[in-house]
């Protein structure tokens, strides 16, 4: 019987602990969710294990198949360019596919909501909340393009109004979004960072909501998250090609 391919989730890594931690613990959820898969986890930088000895690893082991997923919100420079070429690298052996990065999607959207009701409001605070949703940045329009995507269609689900804003790259920054719910009459300005694990931009983003009501939690190992991976995961397998006999 042909093995179901190794799941193998790309972080980019920081020097901050916290964020490695976060992975980890998206991770496990998504192995207590599909009990029989084996996920594996490498870092473009700062963290080990890194890709590359992960995907040396594997071929050792005598792995064949792999999908590499880029725990990524957005399809900007690392998805294009960086995990690519990490791949490319990869033992001849191993035959891999790269799934899509994670957003958009209605899960993320979920996501947000999630942390925002766990920050103390409620679905009844819909209609009078101004949402400012802080992503890390970019400088790729199309990642840039698809923020301002996300928070149109978000604000069409009941909020007062929703404002994409940039922890660095890009304009506006999370407190000239604030200000501007203010001026528009929001009763209640929230904050929903748009990313996955903190780190250095997520706390520039906390700065930025000092004078915001609610600042919700990074998405981390929220379970929308993590079923998104195994959506994402099994979209790709299904692309995998033919095995081929030794």
């Amino acid at each position: 019987m042909r093995q179901q391919p190794v799941l193998l989730v790309i972080a980019h890594g920081s020097r901050d602990p916290r964020h490695a931690g976060a992975v980890h613990a998206l991770v496990r959820r998504v192995r207590s969710m599909r009990p029989g898969l084996r996920v594996e986890t490498g870092f473009l930088d700062f963290n080990i294990p890194s890709v590359q000895g992960v995907l040396e690893s594997l071929a050792a082991e005598g792995v064949r198949e792999v999908v590499a997923l880029p725990l990524l919100l957005t399809r900007a420079f690392h998805a294009k360019a960086d995990i690519p070429a990490v791949l490319r690298d990869a033992p001849p052996r191993l035959r891999i596919r790269q799934a899509e990065v994670l957003g958009p999607s209605p899960l993320l959207l979920s996501a947000l909501e999630r942390r925002l009701y766990e920050a103390g409001l409620t679905p009844a605070d819909k209609s009078s909340t101004g949402v400012v949703l802080a992503s890390a940045g970019s400088t790729d329009p199309e990642a840039i393009a698809v923020i301002a995507d996300i928070a149109r269609e978000w604000w069409h689900t009941g909020w007062c109004a929703v404002r994409p804003a940039f922890a660095s790259a890009s304009l506006p920054r999370t407190e000239d979004a604030v200000r501007e719910l203010r001026e528009l009459g929001c009763s209640t300005v929230a904050v929903a960072p748009y990313v996955l694990a903190p780190g250095f931009l997520p706390d520039r983003i906390a700065r930025g909501a000092a004078r915001a009501d609610v600042l919700a939690e990074v998405l981390g190992p929220s379970p929308e998250v993590a079923r998104l991976l195994l959506e994402r995961y099994d979209t790709a397998r299904t692309r995998m090609p033919a095995a081929v006999s030794a």
